[in-house]
């Protein structure tokens, strides 16, 4: 068991901080702090929780470009993306504050009396958030969990956890409760393991690797304990011979290379109709070999590196040297790897099926839209994807028959947090974001009042 994390800066393989690593009576501890808090927060007027919470928000929105230079070290992201992240976590605890006052319970008919449903907290509820996003991913569960009445305890990742430190000490400053918000860096193993198993959490909110979902499913089927799971993507792009070719091929390189490939949404499966599968190259290769891949604080760059080591050999595995289209990475120390296309890979291949999590996409031919959507299901994630194509017809017919949780169409997005986001099959279990985020950190209470009479 470690003593204390050492965070290292991807693009130079610095040490920019050590930071103490939380044990299970470290967890134990954090429990009964956030009960007490979480009673008293409960408790509290609904407009006074979406004031705190407003200027939580606000008080993020002053420390944007902090945050986002501590994702550029913690992280290696390019510095664009790191103030999105921190301005998306600002957007998300004010998009929640606004649900406060709107968790709304029902009145339902029924003979004899009144019938109302309450909306209740579920009380402590533990977050684990991952390395690739840290920011934005660790305020999908927190914001609304806190807007819902709840105390949240969060543990980020390992090699990440110093943006979410610094969030809790903006919270406090913002007039948050002691105890209602706290972040546990450590281990999976050892504070993971145990937020998961302690019977006065409520809840896990997990997003990361499916093999480790399943093991935090396990842990809580042992206590019915609910849980909502963000796992991995292998996501297709499925360009048509009617769409706009060019656009296709100059928007793809985005799809997955941004944030080095490390996201679950990433379209590595490029799947093109053979007849434009010649000219979708043609554009799609400078595209790739041009992107700009360097140190992630320089405004100019497009492209950071892989989080570790252990990272940047995983995704060499998969890459036969000297393989596909490649674009350049910079030399010497940190994690780099450059852009890579390759369109020689058998469908069933490890790297046209398996989630590589790196800057790796494989471009597959297919002859007709049967093809094309026998294609896009043949793994077994279901996160995300992209349909290209000028057909209306077809655009909503492939949107129904691709089995993944978000699909755009001649686009790449898949994440609003006004809007649900989660996963089919393997990717995942339950829905984070949108207009019905706060309800998912309740319990539903039905109450019958009798109007036959007086029992008194």
């Amino acid at each position: 068991m470690l003593e204390s994390l050492q965070v290292l800066n991807p693009a130079t393989e610095d040490v920019v901080a050590t930071v103490p690593a939380a044990t299970a009576r470290d967890v134990d501890a954090a429990v009964t702090h956030a009960s007490r808090a979480q009673a008293a927060w409960a408790a509290a007027a609904p407009a006074d929780r979406a004031r705190l919470l407003r200027r939580f928000a606000a008080v993020i929105d002053d420390h944007i470009e902090e945050l986002a230079r501590i994702e550029v070290r913690e992280a290696g992201h390019v510095i664009g993306n790191a103030r999105w992240e921190a301005g998306n976590a600002r957007d998300l605890f004010d998009y929640a504050a606004g649900g406060v006052e709107r968790l709304n319970g029902r009145q339902i008919p029924v003979p004899g009396g009144l019938n109302v449903t309450m909306l209740e907290p579920l009380g402590v509820v533990g977050v684990i958030a991952p390395w690739n996003f840290p920011m934005p991913i660790a305020a999908w569960g927190t914001a609304p969990a806190l807007a819902a009445g709840n105390a949240v305890l969060l543990k980020p990742a390992e090699t990440t956890p110093l943006t979410a430190l610094r969030l809790a000490e903006l919270a406090l400053e913002a007039g948050l409760p002691e105890g209602l918000f706290q972040v546990l860096p450590g281990e999976g193993a050892v504070a993971g393991d145990a937020l998961v198993e302690h019977p006065g959490v409520a809840k896990i909110v997990f997003t990361g690797s499916t093999r480790v979902g399943k093991r935090i499913m396990a842990k809580c089927a042992d206590r019915v304990k609910r849980l909502t799971l963000e796992l991995g993507g292998k996501s297709p792009n499925i360009v048509f011979a009617d769409a706009d070719v060019e656009a296709a091929a100059l928007a793809a390189p985005g799809s997955f290379l941004d944030n080095s490939g490390q996201d679950c949404c990433a379209r590595t499966r490029i799947l093109v109709q053979r007849s434009v599968y010649d000219r979708f190259l043609e554009h799609l290769a400078p595209a790739v070999e041009s992107y700009v891949v360097g140190d992630p604080a320089d405004e100019k760059t497009q492209m950071g590196p892989l989080i570790s080591r252990a990272q940047l050999e995983r995704v060499r595995s998969y890459v036969p040297s000297g393989a596909g289209i490649h674009g350049s990475a910079p030399d010497g120390p940190g994690f780099w790897f450059p852009p890579t296309v390759l369109t020689d890979a058998a469908p069933t291949s490890p790297v046209a099926v398996e989630e590589v999590f790196g800057p790796v996409a494989v471009v597959l031919p297919f002859d007709d839209e049967a093809e094309a959507v026998r294609l896009a299901n043949a793994t077994e994630y279901g996160l995300s994807g992209s349909i290209w194509t000028r057909d209306v017809g077809r655009a909503l017919r492939v949107s129904q028959a691709v089995r993944a949780g978000n699909l755009s169409v001649n686009s790449h997005s898949s994440v609003r947090y006004w809007t649900p986001f989660g996963g089919y099959e393997q990717s995942g279990l339950g829905r984070e974001l949108g207009p019905d985020a706060l309800t998912a950190f309740t319990e539903t209470k039905n109450v019958f009042i009798s109007t036959e009479g007086s029992s008194l």
